[in-house]
């Protein structure tokens, strides 16, 4: 595994050239959950473009606590912006009173928070000229711990070549306080479990198995395995098919 320092500087340098082509106004949108991957991705975007170009926003569902998030964006000095989500995600629900079974899905219902949340990071993105980032990390995406087209979205992804360990030690480099980098993962929900307790098996578990192969536990292993495969869906490009065999795109790749 490489240095921290050099990834967190690898990030850094990745985030800005990124955003290089649209120009010195342009800004990162950062959907803040309180979480780890939110506050890291937030302070690599507030090093690569100055704080003045991030917008960190957080949209609590109706029981939801910030979870710090307003804290974590004063510190880092970015703007802040907080857009509660719980009248829209209750009108949502209710529509599934429209369908033949009369309400929609237990859980389709856990999606329409995260989906809602993506809808609003992109409207923000939009009014203020920024790009929305994706705070997804390896672990996750590796076994499908994303909600497609809501946390799974987004214009760029600092942390989706990263493991958990990794970021967890980038987040020091940062030197984030460690009640933000340290907190223990959940999904946000009210009477929600830590994720490692909701996997049956930890992250640093998962990580040797992403970055080395290794696995002492042959049931977490086809577990892993069998969650990976599941839900390869999320993260593949999306996949179109090609009617007519030799029609080729001629363009120039700019």
């Amino acid at each position: 595994m490489l240095d921290a320092r050099t990834l967190c500087e690898g990030c850094v340098k990745w985030i800005a050239d990124w955003f290089e082509p649209f120009g010195p106004d342009s800004c990162a949108v950062v959907g803040m959950s309180g979480g780890k991957d939110s506050t890291v991705v937030a302070a690599l975007c507030a090093k690569a473009l100055g704080p003045s170009r991030v917008w960190g926003v957080a949209m609590p569902s109706n029981g939801q606590s910030l979870n710090e998030a307003d804290e974590i964006c004063a510190y880092l000095g970015i703007h802040y912006l907080c857009l509660p989500i719980g009248a829209v995600e209750s009108s949502c629900r209710d529509l599934g009173a429209l369908l033949p079974s009369g309400a929609f899905s237990h859980q389709s219902i856990l999606n329409i928070p995260p989906r809602l949340r993506m809808t609003l990071l992109y409207a923000v993105a939009q009014s203020v000229g920024g790009m929305v980032a994706n705070t997804c990390n390896l672990s996750e995406d590796y076994i499908g711990y994303a909600t497609l087209f809501g946390d799974a979205a987004g214009s760029f992804a600092p942390l989706g070549q990263l493991c958990v360990q990794e970021i967890l030690e980038i987040g020091r480099v940062l030197g984030l306080p460690e009640k933000w980098v340290g907190k223990t993962p959940d999904d946000g929900l009210p009477g929600s479990m830590p994720d490692e307790e909701k996997f049956g098996f930890s992250y640093a578990t998962l990580d040797r198995y992403i970055r080395e192969g290794v696995c002492e536990d042959e049931a977490v292993c086809a577990k892993i395995d069998r969650m990976h495969r599941c839900n390869r869906f999320k993260t593949d490009i999306l996949h179109i098919p090609c009617y007519q065999p030799g029609l080729e795109i001629k363009a120039k790749n700019l």
